[in-house]
């Protein structure tokens, strides 16, 4: 016998892969949702990740930082205690000389010549005093010239003037003082 379906198969069938399309569609939406929010949770854990890191490497900075204020505080006092020490050692190489000069005054002062006055300003020497004659101060001059201690004599200003009976001579002259070659 033949079977003949005289119901609406094809309504059946159009149905049928209606409700399939949208199972699909919600299916497909669903995965769809979970793929994005899995996106999300993902990138939303490397950035707070990053930010930890980030945190943390501000932290280092910070702690360099102040590693180098304190690094530059020492270079600072080190720099100091270096200049101290320089003017220290420059004061003791220097102390000799005061003695040296004063013993080369004494060997170039020429009689009849006094001094009154003796400053000095770093190597520059200046000299005020009374001599009796022009020949004497050019005499002390000379001295000055060959000591090895003093040189570089430079007369300023003579005035003569009477003292009593006696004729003398106000006298102001720039000398250098410096080292002898032979390292006394």
């Amino acid at each position: 016998m033949i079977y003949v379906n005289l119901l609406p198969w094809r309504e059946r069938a159009r149905e049928q892969r209606r409700k399939q399309f949208f199972v699909s569609v919600g299916v497909a939406a669903a995965v769809g949702v979970v793929l994005a929010f899995g996106g999300y949770t993902y990138m939303e854990s490397l950035i707070d990740h990053q930010e930890d890191r980030n945190q943390v490497l501000e932290e280092e900075i910070r702690e360099l930082d102040r590693k180098i204020a304190e690094i530059e505080e020492l270079e600072e006092k080190r720099e100091d205690l270096v200049a101290r020490m320089d003017v220290i050692q420059t004061l003791q190489a220097q102390r000799p000389e005061a003695v040296h000069l004063f013993d080369q005054m004494v060997v170039t002062l020429p009689d009849g010549t006094y001094v009154n006055e003796i400053t000095q300003d770093g190597s520059r020497i200046q000299i005020r005093g009374l001599s009796e004659s022009n020949t004497r101060i050019s005499a002390m001059m000379r001295n000055l010239d060959d000591s090895p201690w003093l040189g570089s004599s430079n007369l300023q200003i003579i005035e003569t003037r009477e003292e009593g009976r006696i004729q003398v001579r106000d006298f102001r002259l720039d000398a250098r003082q410096t080292r002898p070659d032979n390292g006394e």
